[in-house]
């Protein structure tokens, strides 16, 4: 955790020394998480778990037309399964929703659409650190009910070992998260309206190779609105 936070103070420190030129957004929302079934990538739509986002952005200008936005969110990720229906004799359904702090860098592009207000998109990457969450199953055996709620395990992975998972197990979340993250919007004086999209690069398995496929991997869909400070 204390090396997560370094990594991200210089942003911070950054954005501060520029204060005259930067504003700041009190952010919350929706989020639509799900994860990754496929090498392509795909997910399935009835694994979608509905989530949370709220933190704080910034909005460093470059120019009239261009901005950096960095961030610090705390964000709910994760995704469901069920099979059956509560009412049937044979009936399961397990939710997971790991909770991470993250900090998105997006460069955006901004066009006005009139006096006060602007449409703007950009990209950019993102880094996640898990720091709670729920695994959470209930279900029924030939009419027998059953359930079950347990905090998330984590890893205790070192983000400098890019090659190599600490703590690794089974049934245990790695820590770090990271990948791309997209934003579209419209702004006003005081409100910014947008919707954010995350492709998670890290498979959520303790122990597994980012890089062999796309199966297991972070995927967000959120809708926020913010608040000029």
């Amino acid at each position: 955790m204390k090396k997560f936070i370094l990594l991200i103070l210089p942003l911070f420190i950054l954005l501060s020394a520029n204060a005259q030129k930067s504003s700041a957004i009190l952010r919350g929302g929706l989020n639509l998480a799900n994860v990754s079934i496929t090498e392509s990538g795909r997910i399935d739509d009835a694994k979608t778990l509905t989530s949370f986002q709220a933190g704080i952005t910034g909005d460093f200008n470059l120019s009239d037309f261009i901005a950096l936005q960095p961030g610090l969110l705390v964000t709910g990720k994760g995704s469901k399964t069920q099979s059956g229906d509560p009412t049937d004799a044979n009936y399961f359904k397990a939710t997971s929703n790991p909770i991470y702090i993250e900090v998105p860098l997006n460069l955006v592009f901004k066009a006005p659409l009139g006096s006060d207000t602007k449409f703007f998109a950009g990209a950019g990457p993102y880094l996640a650190v898990g720091i709670a969450g729920k695994n959470k199953t209930e279900g029924k055996i030939f009419g027998a009910s059953f359930s079950s709620e347990k905090n998330i395990e984590w890893s205790d992975d070192d983000p400098t070992t890019l090659d190599y998972d600490e703590g690794a197990g089974f049934g245990i979340l790695k820590r770090f998260d990271y990948g791309l993250n997209g934003t579209a919007g419209i702004e006003t004086k005081t409100i910014v309206l947008s919707a954010n999209y995350g492709l998670g690069l890290a498979k959520l398995q303790s122990g597994s190779n980012s890089s062999e496929d796309d199966i297991n991997k972070h995927r967000v869909l959120s809708f926020t609105i913010g608040f000029k400070l």
